[in-house]
């Protein structure tokens, strides 16, 4: 007979589907804190690529702080990140705000695209 090593309790069904069960749900809300208005959001567990529409009052909260669109024109934008005001150009090397990185991916006539990761 298979017996567990002494000190061990065995793992029933019932116990792995709880530990299961409590490693989906916290996995859930690692990815769950993102939210948006007139923006998208693609996130992991070290950075979120938020998609920024162009023309409408768009934010996005992501790891516990606010990102919004001010402005754009050819390929630099203005974007406030945790209170802050940065001018990102694309191709431009990470700005730091607050323990985040932030880098612009892209603008086109229609969207923003901007990673930030941790």
């Amino acid at each position: 007979m298979n017996r567990p090593p002494a000190g061990r309790t065995p793992l029933t069904p019932a116990r792995k589907t709880i530990g299961l069960l409590a490693g989906l749900a916290l996995g859930t809300a690692l990815l769950v804190g993102c939210s948006s208005e007139g923006a998208s959001t693609d996130c992991g567990l070290d950075a979120c690529t938020v998609t920024f529409d162009r023309g409408v009052e768009a934010r996005a909260n992501v790891f516990g702080v606010e990102a919004r669109l001010v402005g754009a024109q050819d390929d630099q934008v203005t974007i406030e990140v945790a209170g802050e005001q940065l001018s990102l150009t694309v191709g431009e090397q990470a700005a730091d705000v607050g323990g985040l990185a932030v880098t612009l991916d892209s603008v086109t006539s229609s969207e923003v695209k901007v990673r930030i990761s941790r």
